[in-house]
Formats: C-alpha cells, structure tokens, sequence
C-alpha cells in the first residue's frame, strides 16, 4: 500500500472489508496520538495498566468504598464528640479503611477519563496524573485519608490531649461525594426501583442528621467548664465519668426528639451555648423536615399518578355524558374505553414509541405485526418490501368488549387487521340490528370501503378485548400505486374475497354489482378492451402493458355517479338514482357510456348546480354528473 501524507484517504479506497478495519485503524491512530488510543483490527483498546472508568471491576470497587465511607462518617463524628473511643478500637479500624482510601487514591492514578470536549477515553498515563493532582479533589483525597493523631503518636510518643485532631478528623466527612454519586446511578438504573432508592437515602440523610447533632449536641457538654450546668450534667452528673454508649443514648434521645418537634422538656439547654446551638439546629430541622416531606410527597403522588389522572378522566367523562344525556350504552362504551386506555397504557404503542428512532419504531412493529399482515387475504403473495413498508406505517390499538371500531356509513379513512381477540360485524335495517359475520385473528375490516371509497357499508364492534392495527387509506394508496404488479395482486385477492361472500353480506354493499362488473379480473379480448376504454396501442405504458382500471390503485382513481335526466327534475326511479361508474379519459367515451346505460345518447354534461362540464380533469371524486 503506499505512503500517503494524509490518513484520511485510506478511507476512500476501495478495499476489502479486512483493509477497511486496517485503514480505520491506521486513521484513529493517526488523528488521535493526543488521547493515547490504540486501534488494533476495528477495536479500541486502552494501553496497559490503564483501567476503564465503567469497568465492571472497578465499580465493584467503588460500590465497596461506599460501605467504608457510611462506617468514616459515622466514626468521625462520633470520635470528636468521645474522645475515649477515638484511642481504642475504633483507631485500629479507622487505621484499615485509611489504608483502603489510600490504595484508592494510588489507583486513580491508572484509571481513564473521558475528554468532555472529544468524548473519548484519554488513557495517557501522565495525562491521568496531571489532571488528578491540579485538581482540588487529589488535595482533600489525602487530607481525608492521612490519620493526624496516628502520626503524631509515632512521632511525639504520646496523645495529643486536644480537640485539634478531632477536628481534623471530620475531613474524613469529603468522601461522602460517593454515596452521593452511588445513589444518582442506582436512580437511573430501572433495575432498582426508584421509590426505595429514594426513600433509603432519605432515610441515610435523616439518620446522619440525627447522629451528627446529637453528638456535636454532647460535645458541647463535656468541654463546658461547669459539667453540672450543662443538658446532660443536670440529669447524669458524672456524666463523662459514665459510659461512652450511656451519654451517645441521651444524645440520640435528645437529637431525635428535637428532630421531630415533641419537646418533652426532660432534656433541654441549659447554658447560652447549648440556647445557641438549638436554636441553629431546629432552624436547620425546618428545611429537613421540608426536605423530606417535599421528597415523600413527590413519591407518593408519582406512584398514584396514573390512577388520579384515570379518576379525573372518568369524572370529566361523567359529567360530559350527564350534561348531554348521553345513552346508557354509550356511556358504558366510553368508560370502558377510558378504563382499558389506563389499564393497557404500557402496551400503547404510539405512546411507548414516540420517543424512539424511525428505523428502531420499525424494527419493533415488522416483529409484532409483520405475520399478521402476512396471514390477511389482501396482502397474500405481495412481495416483503411492500409488506414491510405497511408495517412500519401501522398504527396498534386496543379496543375493549362492546365497543364500536367502525360505523356503518361513515368516511372509510382507515381500515383494520385484527391482531388478538374477535368482533362482529352488524348492519341495522329500519332501526334493527342484524349480525352478519364474525372476524378473527388476522382478519380485516374496513377495506371494503376503503378500497371502493364509499360509506363504510358495515359496522364492526368487538366481542372481547381486542387489539387491531390500523392502516391509513392515505398511505396505502401512496405506498400500492408506484408498485402495479403488487397493486394487481391485492385487488386479485380482493375480488376473490368479494365473490366468495354470503349473499345477505354482498346485498348490502351498494353498487356492488356495477362495481364488481368494471373490476371483473377475467380476461377480456384487446380489441373489446379498447373499444370499451377508448384506448389504442400507443396509450400502453413503457413495459407494453395496458394501464389497470383499478381506481384505487392507479393514477387516476376518480369515480362518479351519472344520471340520464336533467337535475331539476326530481325522480326516485332506478334511473334517478345514477349509475357509480370510473371517468373516461374524454367526454366522447362519456357520452358513450352513458348511452348504454341509459338508452339514450347525450350531448350536454351538467352538474347538480346546472353548471356546464367542459373539461373532465376538472371533475373530483363522487360528483354527480346529469347527462341530456
């Protein structure tokens, strides 16, 4: 391979897929000597003795030192309030997690950082030092972990008899940055619930507030010169003489009732320093308790979110369906959907994905739906892309028992394919209902209408909780046009569906039989075809075939209803009631067609205002056109 000046022309050679992984490493290397990387064969690899800041390992290892952290909190509160405990046992314990601490701050020294500029690992050893050091952290890291009074004692041979190092002590009180950041990823992590996350570190807080003034509160009583006049010496005069956990007792005692505003009288402050610091501490107990309160509130009211907005929702329904004397049947239908809508609101699809990339939403439905579509008699033998691009514009809902999925003579916008359940489909005749089938899984509804753009001829309602996915009359049209022979497919399949049903069901489609005579799949001779259509040779399109006749799925899909009489006369013949037929491409073969519907030839096209057709291309879809 030759030498190049620039690394990013590698890229754009044609090479084989192993090249290409050897050129993308010879670029990251090239571009970032800066942050140390090594690319070997397509991966990225930290150098050695470097660790991974989201290594498995070494989050083990923090979650660890966030145990030692809660004992160090504890212990160094607790040992500048009874210095006796600081020089015994609790010293030796302290003396090992200064050890761990300590080993934490040599290990930092190894672990990587993301660059928040590049936001790329930097795994530079003295990159990695010198950020550690110039920052304020590294500084409070060792004043943290040296032990003052152990040092001290090493080098004077005895104990330092004041409070200095007890002091000193509470800088131990930095690392709780870490259990602050250990609960910030357990509340994003959807392992762990998020209620007792959060009520377990307001229980952390509380306890730790209780502790710390409960010993600053003792404190203050063992340095007072007079032991007597103090909170405690009142009631235990020999006090300091007494046991550590007897005086740590009262402190709690005092702390938590304090804390939660009982006041029973039996400890209180006695001299102005103790005055002093009440009053700080129960101004400091004001925001506390508002804290905690704020937080559970928060929590509660986030747990019962759904069920407040259902109750809201059904109550405005309520009041809706009472002001407009609403049916007791409907009102039945629309509380049930409402119920179902909050009970399913994790199965909602529109609402689960609507944050979520295109291709991802895609993805997701080819997976739930694709064999449902597959299994439905309209899409059977289509080819998988046009399956796959319905799919991804299907929209999923769910329907509860009794409920009405489509109306009988409203706009057929949308159709449906029946993913779980079953529903009836009805029809009402002189204000009576008459059930005429039932559909399954994978059955459709809705397409009759659709596909012959008319009222929806029947209405369909659930019989038990169903889900349908719903396909917009829009994007299929837009989808099956550019695609002829997948468009002659579907209305093969449509056809054959049609002739095979009941004839009560085929009796109430109107116009069904003029429909199903210009969609008539069976062959027709050429010469009678264009004679019929007014075609001739030079009108096939460039592959040599005829344009369909399909309305719905060719370019032109206008349909219209003509009448061989004038419109101002009123007529409730069968004649009056029009013929639905598919405009011609001129307004010869209109005429033509009207003549042999209705035995007489025409020269003048109105429309229903008495206006004048002049050009077709000006007609739309479903006009009536009256032909004398």
């Amino acid at each position: 391979m030759a030498e190049t000046s620039s690394p990013l022309p590698l890229l754009f050679r044609r090479r084989s897929s192993g090249e290409v992984l050897k050129n993308l490493a010879t670029v990251s290397s090239s571009l970032l000597p800066a942050f140390g990387t090594v690319v070997d064969d397509g991966y990225l690899h930290l150098r050695k003795y470097v660790i991974a800041p989201y290594d498995f390992r070494y989050r083990w290892w923090q979650t660890f030192l966030v145990v030692l952290v809660l004992y160090s909190a504890w212990a160094s509160v607790f040992e500048l309030a009874f210095k006796k405990a600081s020089r015994g046992a609790l010293l030796v314990m302290d003396l090992v997690v200064d050890v761990f601490f300590a080993a934490d701050i040599v290990l930092t020294f190894f672990v990587a950082y993301l660059d928040k500029s590049t936001y790329l690992l930097v795994d530079d050893h003295k990159k990695i030092a010198l950020r550690y050091v110039t920052r304020f952290w590294f500084f409070m890291d060792v004043a943290s972990t040296l032990p003052f009074q152990f040092i001290y004692r090493i080098f004077t041979g005895k104990w330092h008899s004041g409070d200095v190092f007890g002091f000193l002590n509470l800088l131990r009180l930095w690392r709780l940055w870490r259990v602050s950041e250990l609960f910030k990823r357990l509340e994003k992590d959807t392992r762990f619930s998020y209620f007792w996350t959060r009520l377990l570190k307001l229980i952390g807080v509380t306890v730790f507030a209780v502790h710390s003034a409960g010993c600053f509160y003792y404190f203050l009583a063992a340095h007072h010169k007079d032991p007597v006049q103090t909170w405690i010496g009142s009631e235990v005069e020999d006090f300091k003489h007494r046991s550590i956990w007897l005086g740590y007792t009262y402190s709690m005692y005092w702390s938590i009732v304090t804390l939660t505003t009982v006041g029973y009288g039996d400890l209180h402050a006695v001299n102005k320093g103790e005055k002093i610091f009440n009053m700080m501490y129960m101004l400091f107990n004001i925001g506390l308790t508002a804290y905690i309160i704020g937080n559970m509130t928060n929590l509660i009211v986030h747990a019962a979110k759904r069920t407040f907005a259902m109750r809201d929702s059904i109550n405005e329904l309520l009041r809706y369906a009472s002001k407009n004397r609403l049916p007791e049947g409907l009102r039945e239908q629309m509380l049930a959907h409402m119920q179902l809508k909050f009970k399913t609101a994790e199965l909602q699809q529109e609402e689960v994905l609507q944050d979520l990339p295109k291709a991802i939403r895609s993805s997701i439905s080819q997976h739930l739906f694709r064999n449902t579509v597959e299994k439905s008699y309209l899409f059977n033998g289509v080819s998988e892309d046009l399956v796959s691009q319905l799919v991804s514009e299907m929209n999923a809902e769910y329907f509860p028992p009794k409920v009405e999925i489509i109306l009988q003579n409203e706009i057929p916008t949308d159709f449906y394919i029946l993913v779980s359940g079953a529903v009836d489909v009805l029809t009402y005749k002189n204000g009576t209902e008459q059930f005429l089938t039932k559909l399954g899984s994978a059955d459709m509804a809705g397409e009759i209408g659709v596909i012959f753009n008319i009222p929806q001829p029947f209405t369909v309602r659930t019989k038990r909780l169903s889900q349908v996915i719903r396909i917009s009359h829009h994007h299929f049209k837009q989808m099956v046009q550019p695609n002829s022979e997948d468009g002659k497919i579907i209305i093969t399949n449509f056809m054959q569906y049609l002739k095979g049903l009941k004839d009560d069901i085929r009796q109430e489609i109107p116009f069904l039989t003029e429909l199903l005579e210009e969609q008539s799949m069976e062959p027709i001779a050429q010469d009678e075809q264009q004679n019929r259509e007014g075609l001739d040779s030079t009108n096939a399109n460039p592959e040599g075939t005829l344009k369909t006749s399909n309305p719905s799925l060719s370019a032109r899909t206008v349909r219209v209803i003509i009448h061989g009489h004038h419109p101002n006369e009123g007529t409730m013949s069968s004649e009056g009631l029009g013929k639905l037929i598919y405009l011609p491409d001129s307004i010869e073969e209109l005429f033509r067609i009207a003549e042999e519907k209705f035995g007489k030839r025409g020269s003048t096209i109105l429309m229903a205002d008495g206006s004048q057709v002049e050009e077709l291309d000006a007609l739309r879809e479903n006009d009536h056109l009256f032909i004398i």
